[in-house]
């Protein structure tokens, strides 16, 4: 009889539990069992860990075999358990050193070859492994690189079970064969998820993406664009089709700032999970970019799916852009769900399989037409839709989804002297993307010692009580309040646009001219030109 034990990690959601695999062999009639709470494809094990360690000209021990996945009281799926399985029976049946297990993590999927295929999700696996105190984890050699993302762990890559054997008994390391040059490798497969394509949700290199000065005027919008990078703040683009609201979303993200690496890691997480992190490169180093179909579901939006739930669009677009164009064709349910996440910057999503809280701290940008037609602002355009229809339409984004949006920017039509570039042509992504970070540096200095980075985090009572703004800076606001054109949230949404156009602008503070073009682009009153604002243009 022998009894052995290593350790894996399961994941629900973007987080990981460790668990540990226990073999028990027991004199008997020769049998396999897997107990703990697996899920089908773990259950499947049992003949791929059998068939791998026979094809790994290892002995397969002909007793009672007992392994189970503690605690049990966790789901767990997925065939990333299998090389810890493996190890565990070949450690009862003292093939390998049950003490050389004992401590390590091993995380990976074994083919009935002996071959061991990568698996999503080994980055918040490795991770949740490194809080839990284990400092060696042997993943995949595809996937050794997102491992080694986390400091303090030592990683060891393996192509087979013989090498995992090898390496274990202290015995020569066989050669496996690698994918042939110029050919795609296989073994990647299972890092993917079939039909989400490679790169779905992450943004193009800034240098390589589209520029900024390819969008013909827009002076306003523009404005309002970098004023949301450089605060992460929420963004609703009206107005007629062709006028360029789509062109100047997709060219959002290049002037984000590059990601820090603590943001670099939640992102990588997230994506390798969703099975959608480029083979090749370990990590997100840019702000992602996501802009599901207006036919998308609240499911596919949210995160959901069977058993428990997968991230959706507003965790693959976490610290990046979420961009919903034609917002008025998107399911109501759908877009008043988004109304949890844009204030908590997560999402908790309950099934009966569990609940499961996923991360979704983006940056919301709507696109929408006046009405079905797309001509309702346009002067003799002919728009033929009636009052009520108009009404409907713009009442399918809710008062309460508007109320959290920060800026409210109008689409003029494009004039024939911008369009063939007789007005000059605009700022280019890398000029605006230079201003944003300086705006960013002095928010982080300002915000140094607290829990937020970017002015959209900051809470309405320390926008009160602790910055400050000017002397008579809110005197238009108080009026608007009055009026009514503002709720209580509203207010601290325009202080904290307030505070953003005074980084943008080099004060040390709001003045009354920064407040009132906040109020400006919150409700589309004009307020006049403030002093500095060509900075903003």
């Amino acid at each position: 009889m022998g009894f052995a034990r290593t350790c894996s990690v399961a994941l629900v959601g973007v987080e990981g539990v460790v668990v540990e695999v226990q073999a028990d062999l027991e004199a008997g009639v020769a049998a396999f069992t897997l107990v703990g709470l697996p899920d089908k494809s773990l259950t499947e094990s049992r003949d791929r860990v059998r068939a791998a360690i026979v094809n790994s000209d290892a002995e397969w021990p002909q007793k009672k075999l007992t392994v189970g996945l503690s605690p049990a009281s966790v789901p767990k799926g997925g065939s990333g358990f299998d090389l810890a399985v493996a190890a565990a029976v070949l450690g009862a049946a003292e093939r390998i050193d049950p003490r050389g297990i004992a401590d390590l993590v091993l995380i990976g999927e074994l083919g009935l070859d002996g071959r061991v295929r990568p698996v999503r999700g080994v980055l918040p696996a490795v991770l949740a492994a490194a809080e839990a105190g284990y400092r060696q984890v042997v993943v995949p050699e595809q996937t050794a690189g997102e491992a080694a993302l986390v400091p303090g762990v030592s990683v060891l890559g393996v192509r087979s079970l013989r090498q995992l054997i090898a390496v274990l008994s202290d015995e020569p390391v066989p050669e496996e064969e690698a994918a042939e040059v110029g050919r795609p490798d296989a073994m990647l497969a299972g890092l993917l998820v079939p039909g989400a394509g490679v790169g779905t949700g992450l943004s193009a290199d800034p240098l390589d993406g589209p520029d900024l000065a390819d969008v013909a005027g827009q002076h306003g919008a523009r404005r309002a664009l970098e004023v949301a990078a450089a605060g992460s703040h929420h963004l609703l683009l009206s107005g007629p089709p062709g006028a360029g609201k789509t062109m100047l979303a997709e060219r959002l993200p290049g002037i984000l700032p590059p990601l820090t690496r603590q943001e670099s890691l939640e992102v990588t997480a997230v994506h390798s999970v969703a099975g959608i992190l480029p083979p090749g490169e370990p990590l997100v180093r840019r702000a992602p970019y996501c802009a599901p179909h207006h036919s998308a579901t609240m499911q596919s939006l949210i995160g959901g799916g069977n058993g428990l739930p997968r991230p959706g669009a507003v965790s693959l677009a976490h610290r990046g852009v979420l961009f919903l164009d034609e917002a008025p064709e998107f399911s109501g349910k759908a877009l008043d769900a988004l109304r949890q996440p844009l204030e908590s910057g997560h999402v908790v999503v309950a099934r009966a399989a569990g609940v499961v809280r996923l991360p979704a701290r983006f940056l919301l940008a709507l696109a929408a037409n006046p009405c079905p037609c797309g001509r309702h602002s346009l002067r003799g355009a002919g728009c033929e839709c009636p009052a009520s229809l108009i009404r409907r339409y713009q009442a399918r984004l809710s008062g309460p989804l508007l109320d959290r949006i920060d800026l409210r920017v109008e689409a003029e039509p494009v004039t024939r002297s911008d369009l063939l570039g007789r007005g000059g042509r605009g700022e280019s992504t890398a000029t605006v993307a230079d201003r944003v970070r300086e705006a960013r540096a002095r928010t982080a200095a300002r915000l140094a010692g607290t829990p937020w980075t970017v002015n959209s985090e900051v809470p309405g009572h320390e926008l009160r009580t602790r910055f400050l703004v000017g002397p008579g800076a809110l005197a238009a606001a108080e009026r608007d309040i009055e009026r009514g054109l503002l709720t209580a949230r509203g207010l601290d949404r325009v202080l904290r646009v307030a505070w953003t156009v005074a980084d943008l602008a080099g004060h040390d503070r709001p003045h009354a001219q920064d407040v009132d073009l906040a109020l400006e682009l919150r409700t589309g009153i004009a307020r006049g030109v403030p002093a500095g604002a060509g900075s903003l243009v």
